[in-house]
C-alpha cells in the first residue's frame, strides 16, 4: 500500500527516476521543468530539504511498497495558517485513486501536523483529472488563474478538525 512520506535525502534517486520517467506525461498539462532541473537535481534536492527545514515548505512523496515514487504532494509558501498545495502523480498510477488519496493524506497532515487552516490549489483547465481530484477532496473553486500562461482554476479548502471545527477557532 502506498505511503505518504516527508521528503528526505534518501528519496533522491527514486524521485529523480519518477521525474525522468514522467517528464513527457507531466509536460502535457504543466510547464516542463527544463533540462537544467535534471542536470542540477542533486543540488536542487538539497536546496528543497534546506527550505523544508525552515518550515516554509513541506514536501512529500507517495512511495509504493517497492520504494518507487508514485507521486509528489507539496505544501509551499506556508504562512499564517495556510499553504499552497501542488501535486503530481506518475502516469502509471493514474486512474487508481492515487492522487485523491495523496491529497486527502496531505490535507490531514497539513491540519494535524503542521497546524494549517487553509489550503489553496490550482489546476489547468486542460487538466480535468486534477480539477476533479480537487473537488472530490473538498476544494471549492475560488477564481481564475493563469498557470504557465494557460487558463486554470484556483481552489481553496478550509481544513476542519475531526469534530468539524476549524483549528484555532476555539
Amino acid at each position: 500500500m502506498p505511503q505518504l512520506q516527508r521528503l528526505d535525502v534518501h528519496h533522491a534517486p527514486a524521485l529523480l527516476r519518477f521525474e525522468r520517467e514522467n517528464r513527457a506525461y507531466f509536460a502535457r498539462t504543466v510547464p516542463d521543468r527544463g533540462d537544467d532541473y535534471f542536470r542540477e537535481f542533486t543540488a536542487r534536492h538539497a536546496a528543497l530539504l534546506a527550505e523544508q527545514a525552515t518550515g516554509r515548505c513541506q514536501f512529500h512523496v507517495l512511495v509504493d511498497d517497492d520504494g518507487t515514487v508514485l507521486g509528489r504532494f507539496n505544501l509551499v509558501d506556508v504562512a499564517d495558517g495556510s499553504a499552497e498545495l501542488g501535486y503530481r502523480v506518475a502516469e502509471r498510477a493514474t486512474g487508481r485513486g492515487v492522487a485523491q488519496d495523496g491529497v486527502r493524506q496531505v490535507c490531514e497532515l497539513a491540519r494535524d501536523e503542521y497546524g494549517l487552516r487553509r489550503l489553496v490549489a490550482s489546476a489547468a483547465l486542460a487538466n480535468p483529472a486534477s480539477l476533479a481530484v480537487l473537488r472530490r477532496t473538498g476544494f471549492v473553486p475560488a477564481g481564475d488563474v493563469l498557470l504557465g500562461g494557460q487558463p486554470g482554476l484556483r481552489h481553496m479548502r478550509e481544513l476542519t478538525a475531526v469534530n468539524g471545527e476549524v483549528p484555532g477557532s476555539g
